[in-house]
């Protein structure tokens, strides 16, 4: 991949750390070599709340430029760079998010010298941690356009996708570092063991070892560093930047999450009857909800209207990007089964979200259930039947709130006084 000798030309990602602001003093770089004033420059809150604040607002306004300009009534995108926290405002401005997936989702994006992927790449190498946050929301819309577009497209004239994977590799270099080449790991307890919250029912011998002997299981292996997206690599960069993705997902705005619950139901690309095997009797999303033709589609055009309604572009269904069936392996669902487990079942997930992650696990179950795969058959049953529980129970508590209100009695309004004049 030369993403990296492509950008040298317009500044390096290296240089961009140090002199992402145009308007930096240009002796800066002498500042930083000098030991003392850069103790001073990190010990000063004050200093660094301003860097970081002329930062983003430099990111902005380079973001503003590359972006065709709106003819609609909303603001321009260079007026978020005028708030308090310009990153955050960028982070929650849904015209934005519109803006830069609009133009992620063109045929010709995702390119060596495409200057979104630049400049997706040069913020994430920033040290602002919000301004990170700007480039990992856009997570699932980038690695949904680059496995639909690998998987689908064969044609030996097909662009390159290198613009992507630069931004791809430098989210999994991140965690490659951040892991220092250690495996994550989970302690597994033994379960012939009493719990600690029980008492066992019969006396232990005490001439017996009956000290509790935990596994240790692999959750992740350690990461080997990669300088390109090999083939036989991919599943495992694109797996490694969604848990990037999933360790801030709390943070990411809701139509992120929708944008990934949409490619995860296409990249499952089944819609036989199997995914609705737990819901026979109707009783949470509805057999109408799941019926041929209406699955993803009433999700998307859900999305699309309400995307419409706040100002976002498109008015149908086919402004929305749609991806395509790719092969899951246990390293990319994994992940991405994370991914839907919190949109699933947070509590401040709206309906929408909620609604579009039940559609997206019921496709991965059906899919896991003919491809036979036995973990991703056990997830998808476990957060199904999890997600019907949360429907019942919601819908027992509305029911109940709803009997409540009818059996409080109103309070009586006074009658009127009408005071005329003689």
């Amino acid at each position: 991949m030369d993403f990296h000798l492509n950008h040298t030309s317009g500044g390096s990602p290296s240089s961009s750390t140090s002199s992402s602001d145009p308007n930096q003093n240009p002796n800066s770089n002498h500042h930083h070599r000098n030991g003392g004033h850069q103790h001073h420059h990190e010990t000063d809150p004050m200093q660094s709340w301003w860097e970081s604040i002329s930062k983003a607002r430099s990111r902005i306004h380079l973001l503003s430029s590359i972006l065709p300009h709106s003819t609609s009534s909303s603001p321009p995108l260079s007026s978020l760079a005028d708030s308090d926290c310009p990153a955050r405002s960028l982070l929650s401005s849904l015209a934005a998010y519109s803006a830069l997936s609009a133009s992620l989702s063109s045929p010709l994006s995702g390119t060596g010298d495409d200057p979104l992927c630049h400049w997706l790449y040069d913020t994430f190498q920033s040290s602002d941690p919000d301004l990170r946050l700007v480039v990992l929301s856009f997570l699932p819309l980038l690695s949904g356009l680059y496995l639909s577009r690998i998987h689908s497209d064969t044609s030996a004239a097909a662009p390159s996708l290198a613009g992507f994977e630069a931004v791809l590799l430098s989210l999994y270099a991140a965690e490659t570092k951040s892991r220092a080449g250690k495996p994550i790991l989970i302690n597994i307890p033994d379960l012939s063991q009493p719990s600690l919250y029980h008492s066992p029912r019969n006396k232990p011998n005490p001439n017996l070892n009956n000290q509790s002997r935990p596994s240790i299981g692999v959750l992740s292996a350690p990461l080997e560093p990669q300088i390109a997206v090999k083939s036989t690599k991919r599943a495992c960069i694109v797996g490694v930047a969604l848990d990037c993705y999933y360790k801030q997902i709390s943070q990411m705005p809701s139509w992120s999450k929708l944008d990934f619950c949409r490619f995860a139901a296409d990249w499952a690309g089944q819609d036989c009857p199997c995914k609705t095997e737990f819901d026979k009797n109707g009783e949470e999303i509805g057999n109408d909800y799941f019926s041929e033709g209406t699955t993803r589609d009433l999700e998307i055009d859900d999305v699309v209207e309400e995307m419409g309604n706040l100002g976002m572009n498109g008015n149908s269904s086919n402004s929305v990007p749609r991806g395509a069936r790719i092969p899951l392996p246990w390293e990319l669902l994994q992940p991405a089964l994370r991914i839907l487990g919190h949109c699933l079942l947070a509590p401040l997930n709206s309906e929408d979200v909620k609604d579009a992650a039940s559609v997206a696990v019921r496709c991965l179950y059906a899919r896991a259930s003919h491809d036979l795969v036995p973990q991703g058959i056990l997830a998808t049953r476990s957060l199904i039947q999890l997600d019907n529980r949360a429907r019942e129970a919601a819908k027992a508590a509305a029911a109940i709130a709803a009997a409540s209100n009818a059996n409080t009695p109103s309070k009586a309004k006074k009658p009127e006084i009408f005071l005329a004049s003689k």
